[in-house]
């Protein structure tokens, strides 16, 4: 058993879902936070810094995960 699998509670990997009550917007950083173990707060970050760097495509990506995760 991995230290993933440890964490989860379970030997079948978590799915990938929108954690709207931790979320600010849809609750996409949160969901990708909790999916990835990490603090919500770097996440947003990472979306601030994309967004700004990117020309606003990480507003685009962000818009689709909402609209395509659960």
């Amino acid at each position: 058993m991995s230290p993933l699998d440890h964490r989860r509670g379970g030997s079948e990997p978590a799915g990938f879902r929108l954690d709207r009550s931790e979320g600010k917007v849809f609750g996409v950083c949160a969901g990708l936070a909790n999916y990835l173990g990490v603090d919500p707060l770097i996440v947003r970050l990472v979306f601030v810094a994309g967004t700004i760097v990117g020309f606003g495509s990480f507003i685009l990506i962000y818009l689709a995960i909402a609209l395509l995760a659960k």
